[in-house]
């Protein structure tokens, strides 16, 4: 009997115990769920979607929760069109979080301070938002952190020194800010296995233990040494170093002397050259070109001012004027031979370079060509690369173009100076390029680029893209497309008579390039591939992501699920049935659905 009652009480105990546990736990949970439903109605996106009347949130969308302790660990929103301020008593009320993915949306303000609460985390990508402000204190107190990921920001200042509080940390992403300073603090950083600091407003020299990443990491800073150039040196000059002895100084001086009188003798001469008039004439300005009576809502359509030298018409007044002999007689480099023609980079004496396109077959007369080239210069988007100016004679006709910095997108996936180029960039290279093409097709059913290809995808320091040699196929005479094999729809027969779904088809073997880092060769060459084909091949069978993609793009950048839905956007715009091909604007808006970049209209 007594050892009955005993029984009951511990039995009676142990309910007691239980309740209080469960009442615990699923009040923790019930914490959760209200801290969940305050953001929420602090941000706008498709976490309106959540069913709020459901007991628990662990089903909604983007929200884990751990069963044992029945909490909120994971909160994964990336691309979900997210607006709006973090207020404070949310993220920092779900204590037991390991991981908050926000990355790809249009979330502002301040980073709310009791994040570091959530001592649990491990895992923070905020990438490509506008927050503001300085980075919060309490990102460097959280011990349990590998993976903080700030990139594509609005934040300014320094470099704080608390990174390096942070000593389980094995990836830093800071790319896209407006971070000052050096980096030198870092040099600790010897675990660090992802590191990005490129384009931000850094200075000085890369530390060594952080000179093992890419020449990527680093790119648009005023940063020197490996992998970058080699860093200025001071020869012992100033600082504690040797004197320079006074005769050197003398020398100096006198030397200095010496070359500022043959300066003015110089420009004396030269003076006296100017006023006999026997080489400078000023350009003639004509009555500006009429601008383009088709415009799209929101772009503008610049007139064209007619600035003729020896024969060389200038679309763009703002354009270096130069004398068609100057150009003619200028050292060029052969960057690429095509259908429409061949391309060269022009060295001018001046130091300058421009990229001249010398046309072949040209089968309109000269009155059309002038029409249609003048009305090419005139369209105006920031993804275009217009014409700057032109010449039309008996046995030469060229396009002259601005030259760019990093070349052409062809030149950097193929060429000898390869450069390894994360997801992110790839990403505004691609939605650059679909942006200039979405610009064109609007301009009316029967306008289309023509000659879509990796060459013609044009790229400045920041890997902005800019597309060339638009809508000037239609001034050659037909030729065979079996030069077009890499890039032509199935459906084209005739060169000249390109359509709008063929620049679909084009552009969407330019993304599997941009994917894959495979070059689409034409069928006349040696071991030619046919891209579309290959990877719709390799993806029917039972693929990896290590068959597919660029194996420079899984260095360095995890994002799979966005890598795998862009390929099969790319083998959408390549079906043979050009029906079932997307719009161009349809392609603008999945791209940057897809990577979540801002929208570069």
């Amino acid at each position: 009997m007594f050892l009955q009652q005993h029984l009951l009480l511990h039995l009676h105990l142990l309910s007691v115990i239980s309740f209080s546990f469960l009442s615990v736990v699923f009040s923790d949970l019930a914490a959760d769920t209200s801290a969940l439903l305050r953001l929420r109605a602090a941000v706008r996106g498709r976490t309106l979607g959540w069913n709020t009347s459901s007991p628990t949130p662990c089903q909604w969308e983007g929200i884990k929760c751990e069963p044992i302790i029945n909490r909120v660990i994971e909160i994964r929103l990336p691309g979900d069109r997210l607006s709006g301020q973090l207020p404070g008593n949310t993220i920092g009320t779900l204590t037991q979080l390991r991981v908050l993915s926000l990355r790809h949306n249009s979330l502002s303000g301040p980073i709310p301070s009791d994040i570091s609460l959530c001592i649990e985390l491990v895992n923070i990508n905020l990438e490509d938002n506008l927050f503001s402000g300085e980075i919060p204190n309490g990102f460097f107190q959280l011990n349990n952190l590998l993976r903080l990921n700030l990139a594509s920001n609005g934040f300014s200042g320094h470099i704080s020194t608390e990174f390096n509080n942070l000593t389980k940390l094995r990836t830093l992403y800071l790319q896209n800010n407006n971070f000052n300073g050096s980096i030198s603090l870092l040099n600790g950083r010897s675990l660090l296995q992802e590191f990005n600091v490129s384009f931000n407003n850094l200075t000085g020299q890369i530390p060594q233990g952080l000179n093992q990443f890419p020449q990527s990491s680093f790119l648009g800073n005023s940063l020197c040494g490996l992998p970058l150039e080699s860093c200025p040196q001071s020869n012992g000059v100033g600082g504690g170093g040797s004197k320079i002895p006074g005769g050197a100084i003398a020398g100096i001086v006198l030397g200095s002397i010496f070359g500022l009188i043959l300066l003015l003798l110089v420009f004396f001469l030269l003076w006296r050259k100017h006023k006999r008039g026997e080489h400078f004439r000023q350009p003639e300005m004509s009555t500006p070109f009429p601008p383009s009576p088709v415009k799209a809502p929101g772009f503008e359509v610049r007139g064209i001012m007619r600035v003729e030298d020896d024969g060389l018409v200038f679309l763009d007044d703002n354009f270096r004027v130069l004398a068609l002999d100057e150009l003619l007689i200028a050292s060029a480099e052969v960057l690429g031979k095509g259908v429409i023609g061949t391309t060269y980079r022009a060295y001018l004496k001046t130091g300058e370079n421009v990229v001249v396109k010398r046309l072949r077959n040209i089968c309109v007369s000269e009155d059309e060509f002038k029409e249609r080239v003048e009305k090419l210069g005139s369209l105006n988007h920031k993804n275009l690369a217009p014409p700057r100016a032109y010449f039309f004679g008996k046995d030469e006709k060229l396009l002259v173009f601005e030259s760019f910095p990093i070349g052409s997108l062809h030149s950097i996936l193929h060429g000898p100076n390869r450069t390894s180029l994360t997801w992110m960039i790839r990403c505004r290279i691609a939605l650059g390029a679909a942006s200039g093409l979405e610009y064109l097709h609007s301009l009316g059913s029967n306008v289309s680029h023509g000659n879509i290809k990796s060459s013609n995808i044009l790229l400045n320091r920041y890997h902005d893209s800019y597309v060339s040699e638009y809508c000037i196929t239609n001034l050659v005479s037909s030729i065979s497309t079996a030069y077009l094999v890499g890039y032509r729809a199935p459906e084209l027969v005739d060169f000249r008579k390109v359509s709008q779904k063929a620049d679909i088809y084009s552009f969407g073997v330019l993304l599997l390039e941009i994917l894959t880092g495979k070059e689409p060769k034409a069928a006349v060459e040696k071991d030619a591939i046919d891209l579309p084909k290959w990877v719709k091949s390799v993806v029917q069978e039972k693929w990896t992501i290590e068959e597919v993609f660029d194996i420079e793009l899984l260095k360095h950048d995890k994002y799979e699920e966005q890598m795998v839905q862009l390929l099969h956007l790319a083998i959408s715009c390549t079906s043979h049935a050009p029906e079932k091909r997307p719009s161009m604007k349809d392609l603008t808006l999945h791209i940057h659905e897809i990577c979540g970049l801002p929208s570069s209209d």
